[in-house]
């Protein structure tokens, strides 16, 4: 059965739109079927992050209510055969789901994939509680911003059924001359946030360039890249050290 991971935030510009689509490219690279699952419903952008958006026709409430099976709804990645994405649907009125049908979908793609990564959108609402539901772990992607901070804290508050090892702090767009301004350092969001670090992103002017394009960092060389295939590999059980900033 594969593994179900939730990527979440207290607010918007953390990176972790990046971080599910790059986390789930080097999961692919190194063999394990994947998905990359967008709850960011309205906002959804991790289709265009994966270069998918003219291929993304169906969503996941497609698959809920019955319209179409998984494996018709998802859209497999053009360079990496072993990533797909399931998309969120672009609506503007309130979008419920029951527990059951939550439960359902996640079923049928723990029997599919090995990981299944999934794009929670910033704040607490559907698209967070969707995405917790019936998750193995939490990655709470934050930044050394102080307020990003204190948005992570309250969001690690929503998550108090997750037992320890279940939660991990990924902190992104570090940037090394800015935590020397501040006087702080990644022990301190690691305090804050109350959790155990699974990687540190730097800050690279590269990114957004890519991301609009929808290319994949790792094919670039791009700083970035290398933290997340480490994390990648971290998540696959791997021992690997942090990248030095």
């Amino acid at each position: 059965m594969g593994k179900i991971i939730a990527v979440v935030s207290g607010k918007g510009g953390t990176g972790k739109t990046s971080f599910t689509a790059n986390v789930g490219l080097a999961l692919a690279h190194l063999g394990h079927h994947t998905l990359c699952l967008d709850c960011d419903v309205v906002l959804r952008n991790l289709d265009l992050a994966l270069g998918l958006s003219d291929r993304a026709l169906m969503d996941f409430t497609d698959v809920m209510d019955g319209r179409c099976s998984l494996q018709e709804a998802v859209v497999q990645h053009r360079k990496y055969p072993k990533l797909e994405l399931l998309s969120a649907p672009m609506v503007t009125d309130n979008l419920s789901a029951s527990r059951s049908q939550i439960k359902d979908l996640m079923t049928q793609i723990r029997e599919r994939y090995d990981y299944c990564l999934i794009d929670a959108p910033a704040g607490l609402g559907f698209g967070f509680q969707m995405a917790i539901a019936e998750a193995d772990h939490v990655v709470v992607v934050t930044t050394t911003d102080v307020s990003s901070l204190r948005d992570a804290q309250r969001t690690v508050t929503e998550l108090g059924r997750f037992p320890n090892g279940r939660l991990h702090l990924v902190v992104g767009r570090v940037q090394k001359k800015m935590l020397k301004a501040l006087h702080t350092n990644i022990d301190d969001a690691i305090d804050m946030a109350g959790l155990p670090l699974l990687g540190v992103i730097p800050e690279d002017s590269e990114v957004p360039y890519a991301l609009n394009r929808g290319v994949p960092l790792r094919e670039i060389n791009y700083f970035a890249a290398h933290a997340y295939e480490n994390i990648a590999r971290r998540i696959t059980g791997h021992k690997v050290p942090l990248m030095k900033l």
